[in-house]
């Protein structure tokens, strides 16, 4: 399963890591856009549920470090606004480009 990781900056301006156990934050998420913190930590928090039950379905057990991304994405989100944006300066790494034949 392919792991990830998530750079955000926060209003404050501190840049966090954070881990997902799959690319599925790609989904939810797009590198280089900014959200509300609110919107961040709802799509986040979203993504990495679904992640968590991805490993559950491979492996028979969910996985604690996506739960432990959701607890540090939310702890780190109360001390801004719901409005105060965040920015995802990165996502590492970004999905491989579609072949031509995908494409079509």
């Amino acid at each position: 399963m392919p792991e990830m990781t998530l750079s955000v900056r926060w209003p404050d301006g501190r840049v966090q890591d954070c881990y997902s156990p799959s690319l599925v934050l790609h989904d939810h998420l797009v590198a280089g856009t900014t959200y509300t913190v609110r919107d961040f930590t709802r799509r986040s928090t979203l993504a990495l549920a679904i992640a968590s039950e991805r490993v559950k379905e491979k492996f028979g057990f969910a996985c604690t470090s996506a739960a432990a991304t959701t607890q540090q994405i939310t702890e780190s989100a109360t001390a801004f606004g719901p409005d105060d944006v965040v920015e995802v300066v990165r996502m590492w790494p970004p999905l491989p480009a579609p072949t031509t034949q995908e494409a079509l």
